[in-house]
């Protein structure tokens, strides 16, 4: 994105428009997305793409060979186009090549959260209906199989009889091609139903905008079961032909050994991830790489700042969704601005609407609807086909987007609105805090009144952050009760889980 800052527009009944970043640009061309992988590893049947611990390096040739193998026994056991697989696994070269050649066999992936226990993959079992799963653990295989007697569940290393091949990449753009099921903070996950263009259109996008080559090489240690690590670090690594380092779980000495082993060039992470880094004593070494990424949850100014003395790295901030994968990135070239995610990706159109700033998107990337759910879908989408992504935005003088609240998160005490995020950066700036949420506590006489729960190190008690956030906060918005807690409640890629506050 050379001018990466598109012209905001007001309109009659819409509040704020930001066009997508690429115009007329078409992201997908017609191909689905194993299609435009199996081109480039045509093009480079030497590259290296992927590395784990237990295999080292698989070329691109080695990647098509031994995926075209597990299709051709994925098909040979009974599974054909449109038939839902559930992956649940940790990262590994097996798992990628199970994932791939569902995809290029016309197969549905679902991922599933490898911390999901019992109650909730059976959810996933009901909702989706899988015809089989790829699980690295007996208990969870007992667990499915418990939900659906029928279902077969494989390992990664997909250890069945050959078949012969049948045809691959052979799915049209528009045919599913992975279910997400969303966190599930709030009430039971819904499944949001991704076509092969959706992830295509996606991950062409961040190639354009990050500037991905081919001799990229990413230190990939998010899990292969959340569309950060599997339809950005992934998927955007076999379309762009570059390469990426699977760890099976985050360390910082493991990233940085990685990073600096594999003279690697990029890293995606989460702020907890950032977090960590930055009080390394090697924090320095992330200098050497050309690209760090933060998402998932809000990387907090004050901690961005202190990456970027320690380490020189100004971390891009971006923002997706289960639903559409990427929307809004900062910039690669120009200022990335902490605090916010940037400008709309090519091909996404974004609006904040009028009156209540939730932001609304629309592009190729959007799905096209949750799977089981009409009541949910025609609550999903404007009658002019835009997403109701529940987050509540706002725009800088330069057209920067923050994100400031989930809609159902606002806080309206007394008549007054309060954005929780606002009161979770004051209270993180006091030294004691190490991270903080914000919500609304029902109260008969002002409606709500703003609670906040404070993850601290023991040196300030509840008393002294109350003191400390009225220097900063009109009072309406100051928190009327502060929580000390050892821990926030988080989901696996470290946001925090509201639902599960004490109260």
């Amino acid at each position: 994105m050379t001018d990466p800052s598109p012209a905001a527009t007001t309109s009659p009944g819409w509040g704020i428009h930001l066009p997508g970043g690429g115009g007329e640009l078409d992201l997908v061309g017609g191909r689905n997305l194993t299609a435009a992988w199996a081109a480039r590893w045509a093009a480079d049947s030497a590259a290296p793409v992927i590395h784990d611990a237990a295999n080292g390096w698989c070329s691109a040739g080695e990647l098509a060979e031994r995926t075209e193998r597990a299709a051709g026994r994925l098909w040979a056991a009974g599974l054909g186009p449109g038939d839902r697989v559930l992956i649940s696994a940790a990262a590994s070269l097996d798992l990628v090549v199970a994932h791939v050649a569902c995809l290029r066999l016309g197969l549905v992936v679902v991922p599933a959260n490898t911390a999901y226990r019992q109650e909730e993959l059976a959810h996933l079992v009901q909702d989706a209906a899988p015809r089989a799963a790829v699980v690295d653990s007996d208990e969870r295989a007992g667990w499915l199989r418990l939900a659906d007697p029928g279902l077969r569940a494989l390992g990664p290393d997909i250890d069945l009889p050959d078949g012969p091949v049948p045809p691959l990449d052979a799915a049209a753009p528009d045919a599913p091609a992975l279910i997400g099921y969303t966190s599930g903070t709030t009430g039971r996950p819904k499944g949001a139903v991704l076509s092969h263009a959706n992830l295509l259109a996606s991950a062409e996008a961040l190639r354009l905008a990050w500037r991905w080559q081919p001799d990229d090489r990413l230190v990939l240690s998010l899990p292969l079961f959340h569309m950060h690590g599997l339809g950005v670090g992934l998927h955007g690594t076999l379309l762009a032909g570059a390469s990426a380092v699977l760890l099976e779980r985050f360390d910082v000495d493991a990233v940085l050994d990685a990073a600096a082993g594999s003279a690697a060039t990029l890293f995606f992470g989460v702020p907890t991830m950032y977090t960590r880094l930055a009080g390394s004593p090697r924090a320095a070494e992330l200098r050497q790489l050309r690209l760090c990424v933060s998402g998932s949850a809000p990387l907090p100014a004050d901690l961005w700042r202190a990456l970027a003395e320690r380490s020189g790295q100004a971390v891009l901030e971006r923002y997706g969704m289960t639903e559409t994968v990427m929307l809004v990135s900062n910039p690669y070239d120009g200022e990335r601005r902490p605090g916010t995610v940037g400008f709309p990706l090519p091909g996404v159109d974004l609006v904040l609407a009028e009156g209540s700033s939730e932001v609304l998107v629309r592009g190729p990337n959007v799905f096209g609807g949750y799977l089981n759910r009409p009541d949910a879908n025609a609550e999903a989408f404007t009658g002019d086909g835009y997403f109701h992504t529940g987050d509540v935005g706002s725009l800088d003088a330069d057209g920067y987007l923050s994100l400031v609240a989930r809609l159902k998160e606002l806080i309206i005490t007394g008549g007054y609105n309060v954005y929780p995020r606002e009161i979770e950066d004051v209270l993180r700036q006091h030294p004691a805090v190490v991270d903080a949420a914000v919500a609304g506590i029902p109260d008969p006489e002002w409606g709500e009144v703003v609670g906040a729960w404070c993850e601290s190190d023991g040196s300030a008690s509840a008393e002294e952050l109350t003191r400390f956030v009225a220097d900063y906060l009109a009072s309406y918005k100051r928190p009327r009760r502060v929580q000390l807690v050892d821990a926030l409640p988080r989901n696996a890629l470290g946001k925090v889980n509201k639902g599960e506050l004490p109260r």
